[in-house]
């Protein structure tokens, strides 16, 4: 009987549609990466990857997310912590709060924060054509959600 068709993931669709060629580990690795909703770093990556295939090297971990990040298809994000860590490119725009306590790192998107900055850029004679916004908080006491 043959194997179920796992349908593929947003990563894989995209690296197909950039003509990567597809092992069986660059799936594996592709779908831990889209299924992430935190940021990874390569060893966390690598952990949860080698749930799926014990034989899957942190070295194979390594070239691929930089192979994927090199076609523009993963950010890599430095948030003090002193470890790299990864997200597929965003179909929308979004910023970061990164909890310093827990190391929890929090999505937002604030439309005054957007126009404040597309409005500072024109006051100084620019158009914005990019921008990363990292807050770096604590919990406020009584607040500790993290």
């Amino acid at each position: 009987m043959p194997k179920p068709k796992i349908p593929q993931s947003r990563l894989e669709r995209l690296c197909r549609d950039h003509g990567m060629r597809m092992t069986g580990q660059r799936r594996i690795i592709a779908r831990v990466l889209s299924e992430a909703d935190d940021h990874p770093d390569v060893e966390e990556v690598h952990a949860r990857a080698s749930a799926v295939d014990k034989h899957l090297s942190l070295s194979t971990v390594y070239r691929t997310v930089r192979l994927f990040e090199e076609a523009g298809l993963l950010e890599r994000h430095e948030f003090g912590d002193g470890r790299a860590r990864y997200e597929q490119v965003a179909s929308e725009h979004h910023d970061h709060l990164i909890d310093m306590r827990s190391g929890r790192v929090i999505e937002f998107r604030n439309e005054q924060v957007e126009q404040l900055q597309e409005a500072i850029a024109r006051q100084l004679g620019y158009k914005l054509i990019d921008h990363r916004l990292e807050l770096y908080g604590v919990p406020l006491k009584g607040d500790e959600k993290g």
